[in-house]
């Protein structure tokens, strides 16, 4: 998990705090004052509180579904880990991409869609919420459709003690 916790770092967090201190080190460095500067984190600070708020809500709803029953647990948490994978390397295949186009100054139409998906981070994480967004639909409409809520689940010590009465 860990290389692709870096991969998935890599694309978001860090590239958005690095130039978030580049722009204001530029601006102080033109001579703008110390509190518009500080605008500039106040603004990152709100974005980030509105997105894990609002992400924390939907995550309690999920989780609290999500927990009602064993079978929903598997399922979430599968459906989940999955998505979230296929995100981080994806991010983090454009990012190593962009660098490795960079480094080597390779020139070429798919260079340079690789150099413009990376520039625009933003419309990216757009997607990426539509990619969760839809992969949560699809994945109720298959949970649904499969009627997986109907199949009981059990234990290897229930199974095991059930042979042990017959």
């Amino acid at each position: 998990m860990f290389p692709l916790g870096f991969l998935f770092g890599l694309g978001f967090d860090t590239a958005t705090e690095v130039a978030l201190l580049g722009i204001s080190a530029n601006q102080a460095a033109q001579g703008l004052p110390i509190w518009s500067i500080l605008l500039f984190p106040a603004l990152f600070t709100a974005g980030m509180s509105l997105i894990d708020t609002t992400d924390g809500i939907l995550m309690l709803g999920a989780y609290g579904w999500a927990y009602v029953k064993p079978i929903r647990k598997l399922y979430y948490n599968m459906t989940i880990t999955l998505v979230s994978v296929l995100v981080a390397v994806i991010i983090g295949g454009i990012e190593a991409l962009n660098i490795i186009g960079n480094q080597l100054q390779l020139k070429s139409p798919f260079w340079d869609f690789i150099s413009q998906l990376s520039d625009n981070f933003g419309t990216i994480g757009y997607l990426i919420i539509a990619i969760f967004v839809l992969s949560w639909l699809l994945s109720t409409i298959i949970y649904k459709v499969n009627k997986y809520d109907q199949l009981e689940v059990t234990s290897a010590t229930t199974v095991k003690h059930r042979k042990n009465r017959h």
